[in-house]
C-alpha cells in the first residue's frame, strides 16, 4: 500500500476495504463489555426473540468496520483526526458466521481555510454481509496531512 496524503483523494474514488470474518466469541466478548443486551450476551433469550439467534451490537459492528478501515486506508497515510461520522444505520443484523466486506467512496474533498497543512476527507461507506446484502451504512469525515510542497506555508 502506497502512504496517502490528502491530495491522493479523488472525488468518486471506490476503495474495498476488505472483509471481517465475525465469531460469536468475539460478539460475546465485545457485548458482555461494552453492549450488555440479552440479544447480546444470552444465547436461549436472542433464540426466542425477533432475530433468532445471537447478533452483534450495532456498535460492534461499528467497532469491526473501524478495523477494516484503518487496515485498509488510515495505517499508511497522513491521517490526522476524525471530527465525527455522519448518519450510522444498522440495517440488517450481523451475526456469527458472517464475513462482513466494506466499500468507501469520496464523496467531498475540502482544504481547510484555516490549516494549510491538512484537509477533510468524506467519504460514504457501506459494509455487506457474505451475502452482498448491506448491514450498515456510515459517513466518515477524516483530517488528512497535506504533502509538504503542497502546504504552501514553506515547510518541508
Amino acid at each position: 500500500m502506497t502512504f496517502r496524503y490528502f491530495e491522493d483523494f479523488r472525488l468518486g474514488e471506490k476503495t474495498d476495504l476488505g472483509r471481517y470474518p465475525v465469531t460469536e466469541a468475539e460478539i460475546l466478548s465485545f457485548a458482555r463489555q461494552y453492549d450488555p443486551q440479552r440479544i447480546h450476551t444470552d444465547r436461549d433469550f436472542a433464540a426466542k426473540g425477533p432475530f433468532g439467534a445471537l447478533i452483534a451490537s450495532g456498535w460492534h459492528s461499528c467497532a469491526m468496520f473501524m478495523r477494516l478501515l484503518v487496515d485498509a486506508m488510515l495505517f499508511e497515510s497522513s491521517a490526522i483526526a476524525s471530527p465525527g461520522v455522519d448518519g450510522i444505520r444498522w440495517i440488517r443484523p450481523v451475526r456469527a458466521g458472517d464475513t462482513l466486506r466494506a466499500e468507501a467512496e469520496v464523496i467531498e474533498i475540502t482544504p481547510s481555510r484555516n490549516r494549510p497543512d491538512r484537509g477533510l476527507v468524506k467519504h460514504d461507506c457501506k459494509v455487506f454481509n457474505q451475502q452482498d446484502e448491506l448491514v450498515m451504512t456510515l459517513r466518515t469525515l477524516a483530517l488528512f496531512g497535506r504533502k509538504p510542497a503542497a502546504r504552501g506555508d514553506g515547510s518541508a
